[in-house]
């Protein structure tokens, strides 16, 4: 049985040239020069994998983390704000307009927000902290940035060439957001036959059959997250009864109705907290009278445990890849007030 693998934890199978690209970042930026990298491609390509590579390659560098939500796009500063949250205690090191800046944008005095005045203060910020560490940003999801964090962070990314500061985005293709369009770009494209092959011999710990694991890599069409899902999304079907990625998300829909109603409650709240701080997460789970333990998942993935040492990632990526989920954020945030 192949086991459900959030992408992050996907191995990099045929990607060595997009590792190269982002090890070259990496490695020019810790040398002081820094730069930037949208990685784009559809749904479970394996961006977000290649985002912990980056992480991963990035010792010795402070990093930040931020990923786009549907639900905050409406939001000024939201993304930006979640990606300064580690360094907000370095505002004191700045010129009193960039911190007065950076306090009306997120919201902590008041005033009107003037984007260049942000964008000049985030990149004080960021570079200030640069001087102590190395820096990486990774954004995740940024199709879903609101429209203020984008400008705000494509501004940073075209302003780091003198700094150790790499930026990473991941983004979904034919997404448009303003300004990311515009920096350095790679495209994550569809493993070779051969390439999800050797992806399948590594994550399923059973032999299969050669007619179906043709079958599955001809359906997955070399989308390595579909390629380890489609056998948990209903099996073969008519390539005309529904397209791969409406069988996964069944697939996501059907395994989050079998669970009992307050794993599902834990499954929205881990969904509507944009830092995956499990620090966040289990005070608001006490707060909603979810005893964590009972309500952990049947089946879980690799690396979660029924402790509250769980990863909040791992809880993440399963709400995030549930339509059902995402749709009853907003009802779980106004219960919870």
């Amino acid at each position: 049985m192949v086991t459900s693998t959030p992408e992050t934890e996907l191995p990099l199978v045929g990607r060595h040239g997009e590792k190269r690209r982002v090890d070259e970042l990496i490695g020019v930026a810790r040398a002081g020069q820094g730069g930037s990298l949208v990685l784009g491609g559809e749904a479970g390509i394996g961006k977000s994998t290649l985002l912990e590579h980056a992480v991963r390659a990035a010792s010795g560098f402070r990093v930040l983390r931020a990923s786009g939500a549907e639900f905050e796009q409406e939001l000024p500063y939201s993304a930006l704000h979640q990606l300064c949250i580690p360094i907000l205690a370095h505002l004191t090191a700045l010129p009193d307009r960039h911190r007065d800046a950076l306090r009306i944008a997120f919201g902590l005095s008041d005033g009107e927000p003037h984007p260049f005045q942000v964008g000049l203060a985030i990149l004080e910020l960021v570079t200030t902290v640069s001087g102590e560490q190395p820096v990486l940003c990774v954004i995740d999801d940024a199709q879903w940035l609101d429209a203020a964090s984008s400008q705000a962070m494509a501004f940073l990314a075209r302003r780091v060439a003198a700094d150790p500061v790499a930026m990473v985005f991941a983004l979904r293709s034919q997404s448009t957001v303003e300004g990311l369009n515009e920096l350095p770009w790679l495209n994550v494209g569809r493993l070779s036959d051969q390439d999800a092959k050797v992806l399948l011999a590594v994550r399923n710990p059973f032999p299969l059959d050669d007619r179906v694991r043709d079958r599955l890599v001809a359906e997955a069409n070399g989308n390595p997250l579909a390629l380890l899902e489609l056998p948990r999304a209903g099996g073969f079907v008519l390539p005309a009864a529904s397209t791969v990625p409406s069988r996964i998300e069944d697939g996501f829909r059907a395994r989050l109705a079998g669970l009992r109603d307050d794993a599902r409650l834990l499954l929205t709240v881990a969904s509507a907290d944009p830092t995956g701080d499990p620090g966040l997460l289990w005070p608001a789970a006490d707060a909603l009278g979810i005893d964590v333990p009972v309500a952990s998942v049947p089946r879980p993935p690799q690396g979660w445990s029924n402790s509250r040492r769980a990863p909040a990632s791992v809880i993440r990526w399963r709400a995030r890849r549930s339509i059902a989920l995402r749709r009853t954020v907003c009802v779980v945030r106004l219960t919870a007030r």
